[in-house]
């Protein structure tokens, strides 16, 4: 039977979409909102080949869904609103209490907002997105799919911090981890472009953006991630620190009397890629600079580059040897130069890059006859969203 399943990505300014045919996996519109709430948001559809721009005075998501959805029937891409049968929405946090996509209801959403206490700036648009699309959708089945539910399955020394035990019994403490609808799709996608089952395979899986995480992917299971309690852990990443000394904190904050929002701020928007480098959090421009002799952005790339390749050493250790390797996201998926910066000095574990192959961006860009798959796979988290929106709501 087909369903029409449409997987919206709420923002705080924004609103992504794709719409599908399932079980097919057939793309009948994509698109979405950019600068909700400024009052001139630019809506943006593409379907059937075409792409319609235009200028909106909207500045809500209850606004945007409405007229995402009236556009749906105007355009003839749904012959009626009614004809839809599931909605998916991305959920930034599911704790502990969502260990899988979930069917919501108001039970469920209440627990989505109750986690805004971990996710403040994500979960309440969630929220938002979800009810604005149930009020014209009543018909649809509505799933929530969280970036935190594929790492639920961390075993307990992964997931705890060696801090009182109480932190953790008391206010749910401990790592989460995110990027998971990404991590897992493009794990079961490589498994599948290998021939090979994820289940007996062991993965490191490194979606490289603005922001950045690595998963370790064991037997087709989340084993270790690089995420923590918050996005902000890990690798260093565009705008954000990752892991530093929490000494450094206290450090700054008595000389140059910072409170903790302002420490917050400083590693969540001033770090990584623009606070070495001092020119952008764009890859794209750190590179350009680094062809130009920029200094400070070649410190910037190296630092970037190092704490990837020292985590997948470790996860290696970890699941005891390696089978592949992934590159994806905005900057895995197009740097050639970081994915060679990334796996350089990694001969002796079995990855060695094709540097054809990796300029030319193709899937598989290995060696012939190397033991490590190096794969590049653009993620898809919408139509992972979709998938789990047919097997948790509508089989």
């Amino acid at each position: 039977m087909t369903h029409l399943i449409l997987a919206v990505n709420s923002g705080s300014s924004s609103l992504k979409f794709e719409l599908f045919s399932m079980p097919d996996e057939i793309t009948l519109a994509k698109g979405l909102f950019e600068r909700l709430g400024t009052g001139s948001a630019l809506f943006t559809l593409q379907a059937d080949g075409n792409k319609y721009r235009v200028t909106l005075p909207i500045s809500n998501h209850q606004q945007a869904a409405d007229y995402l959805l009236d556009a749906l029937v105007k355009h003839g891409i749904v012959t009626a609103l009614a004809t839809i049968s599931g909605v998916g929405h991305r959920v930034a946090h599911g704790g502990e209490y969502f260990k899988d996509s979930a069917l919501i209801d108001p039970s469920s959403l209440a627990e989505i907002e109750k986690l805004g206490d971990l996710a403040p700036s994500h979960n309440p648009i969630n929220a938002r997105g979800i009810r604005a699309f149930s009020r014209r959708l009543p018909q649809a089945v509505t799933v929530g799919v969280f970036d935190t539910s594929f790492h639920q399955t961390l075993g307990e020394a992964g997931y705890l911090y060696p801090l009182p035990y109480r932190y953790y019994a008391d206010y749910g403490i401990r790592r989460y981890g995110f990027h998971g609808t990404s991590h897992k799709y493009v794990g079961e996608t490589c498994a599948r472009l290998m021939g090979r089952d994820s289940r007996q395979l062991r993965m490191i899986s490194c979606h490289l953006g603005n922001g950045a995480s690595l998963c370790a992917i064991q037997n087709g299971l989340s084993v270790a991630t690089t995420m923590g309690f918050t996005p902000l852990a890990g690798l260093m990443m565009g705008t954000r620190c990752g892991d530093i000394d929490p000494s450094i904190l206290p450090f700054i904050a008595e000389r140059e009397n910072k409170s903790a929002q302002q420490l917050l701020e400083i590693m969540n928007n001033q770090s990584g890629l623009l606070g070495i480098s001092g020119i952008s959090n764009d890859c794209r421009d750190i590179v350009n600079a680094v062809t130009a002799g920029h200094h400070r952005a070649e410190l910037a790339l190296t630092m970037f580059t190092d704490r990837i390749r020292s985590a997948i050493g470790g996860y290696a250790a970890h699941m005891g040897g390696l089978d592949a390797v992934i590159f994806t996201a905005g900057i895995g998926e197009n740097s050639a130069e970081i994915r060679r910066r990334v796996c350089r000095n990694l001969g002796f574990f079995g990855i060695r890059l094709n540097e054809d192959k990796n300029q030319r961006h193709e899937t598989f860009i290995q060696q012939d006859g190397a033991p490590v798959t190096v794969a590049v796979i653009p993620t898809h988290e919408e139509l992972m969203i979709a998938r789990d929106v047919l097997r948790v709501g509508l089989c």
